[in-house]
């Protein structure tokens, strides 16, 4: 009996180091990833809430407080005109905002992708100080085959006779388009055959186009989204187009030189021609 007692006894006790051998692990172990959690989140970067769409929206759409949801994101990360204060996005007793480009599901809110409270979603709102909108006529071939949208750059070429050759010349690079047709809607994609297109520009470059435009044919061409160089001054005949030198006018010869001197003879005076001495 005390044999069975004393096996029971060491059977006991090895059973309790071994539970105890493991309760150390276990402990170790989750205190390892707690040190390590607490590590990882001393070393992560501060986020703050900012608002996004909670589901699609399409151009011309009005912004509700249903349409929005906050979420965290990285502060050093925030993207320039993000909405932080519900009081400035939703302003108390202002009209609601207005969207101006098409945006997908968690897409943060943008003060250049919404209106100002009340604002219409027009083409005003994308006039900056001291431009205007000019309409230029367009087709197929003068609109880059309908593949020209709001926001995109274009170089602006006149074609007309000028002291009876053609000619063309580039006389508005990288001027900015804020319509296509009647929309201002730069999250289209599919192409359009305009017939018009809109053109933000300065009192003076309307003058230009206007005058470009009327008297001749304007053609555009589409700058590329991440060309910032800018275009030299282009101007184009069909002579240089076709490589042709045009041959100088015959210089006249010059005139004989004639030297004369007067000679008087009793009350008459007669010019009388002379050798020329110098």
């Amino acid at each position: 009996m005390r044999l069975v007692f004393g096996l029971v006894l060491v059977i006991g006790i090895g059973l309790a180091g071994f539970a105890v051998f493991m309760a150390q692990g276990f402990i170790g172990n989750m205190t390892a990833e707690r040190n390590a959690l607490l590590a990882a989140q001393a070393a992560a970067k501060p986020t703050v809430e900012v608002f996004v769409v909670n589901k699609d929206k399409a151009y011309g759409e009005t912004l509700t407080n249903e349409d929005v949801s906050v979420i965290r994101w990285q502060e050093d990360s925030l993207p320039e005109g993000v909405f932080r204060d519900p009081k400035i996005l939703f302003p108390e007793g202002k009209d609601p905002r207005i969207i101006l480009t098409a945006m997908s599901k968690f897409e943060p809110l943008l003060a250049s992708k919404i209106t100002e409270p009340g604002e219409d979603a027009g083409i005003t709102s994308r006039l900056g100080k001291g431009m205007r909108a000019f309409a230029i006529r367009t087709d197929v071939s003068s609109g880059v085959s309908g593949f020209l949208r709001p926001g995109d750059r274009v170089d602006v070429y006149w074609t007309g006779a000028v002291e009876g050759r053609e000619l063309t010349k580039l006389i508005e690079p990288g001027i900015r388009l804020i319509a296509v047709d009647q929309t201002s809607d730069t999250g289209r994609q599919s192409p359009v055959v305009a017939r018009t297109v809109t053109v933000a520009a300065t009192p003076n470059q309307v003058a230009s186009l206007a005058q470009a435009q009327s008297t001749g044919r304007l053609s555009l061409s589409l700058v590329g989204a991440e060309d910032d160089s800018v275009s030299e001054v282009v101007s184009v005949d069909q002579n240089s187009l076709l490589g042709i030198v045009q041959k100088a006018a015959p210089t006249p010869a010059a005139a004989a030189r004639v030297c004369t001197t007067k000679v008087r003879k009793g009350a008459e005076i007669i010019e009388q021609e002379i050798p020329c001495t110098n």
